[in-house]
């Protein structure tokens, strides 16, 4: 590798990258370049420290159902690699900011834990949770709110298709129609979202 393409690699420092694993049939792994260092006169045999990012099915709990497709975990596995193997850059937002892409690429994925590889366990370990089942957000379902106590319900908890939610115009969940007798009149947001709302839920302790 020459000078000039070192120069290239020094700047992604810091940055998110797309790696090649051994597999060509699996998605490339995801890494967080922390130090670039070169052996030789001529920067050649480019190694690079990393910070790998995880994705749900790696861990040991293994994909739930509100990880996202495109969720990653931070973890704390660091490792040398060859810079051969990076195949480009990537973005991994937060997952708030995540949650406000107008579009959603090949290269943007999102993070909202840290993951601990040797004992499984994530930082934080409380996060908001929703709906009947109490479960925390997933950016790739839709979701509905209720007009009275704003908490947000998956449709299908609420027996219910995507495509009637679409088309109503009041939701009252279930509880608040009991509690308030309000007629089963509903009204759904389906672009809006739990991570973009102003009024959250209490975190609760996320469940394993």
């Amino acid at each position: 590798m020459t000078s000039n393409c070192f120069g290239i690699m020094m700047d992604t420092v810091g940055d998110t990258v797309l790696m090649r694993g051994q597999d060509p049939e699996k998605p490339p792994y995801v890494a967080k370049i922390e130090k670039i260092e070169a052996d030789g006169r001529n920067n050649s045999n480019v190694k690079v420290r990393c910070r790998w990012y995880y994705r749900p099915e790696e861990s040991m709990g293994g994909r739930r159902q509100f990880h996202g497709t495109k969720e990653l975990f931070l973890s704390d596995h660091y490792d040398i690699q060859s810079a051969d193997t990076i195949e480009g850059k990537c973005t991994v937002h937060t997952f708030k900011n995540y949650t406000k892409l107008e579009s959603v690429g090949a290269e943007d994925y999102f993070c909202r834990f840290e993951y601990k590889a040797s004992t499984g366990g994530f930082t934080p370990d409380r996060v908001a949770v929703y709906c009947k089942c109490e479960m925390p957000y997933n950016p790739d379902d839709l979701m509905v709110q209720c007009e009275i106590c704003k908490d947000w319900f998956h449709p299908s908890c609420m027996s219910m298709t995507p495509d009637q939610v679409k088309k109503m115009e009041k939701f009252f969940c279930p509880d608040c129609i009991s509690q308030s007798g309000e007629k089963k009149v509903r009204q759904s947001s389906p672009r809006s979202s739990p991570a973009t709302d102003h009024v959250k839920p209490d975190a609760k302790r996320r469940k394993r």
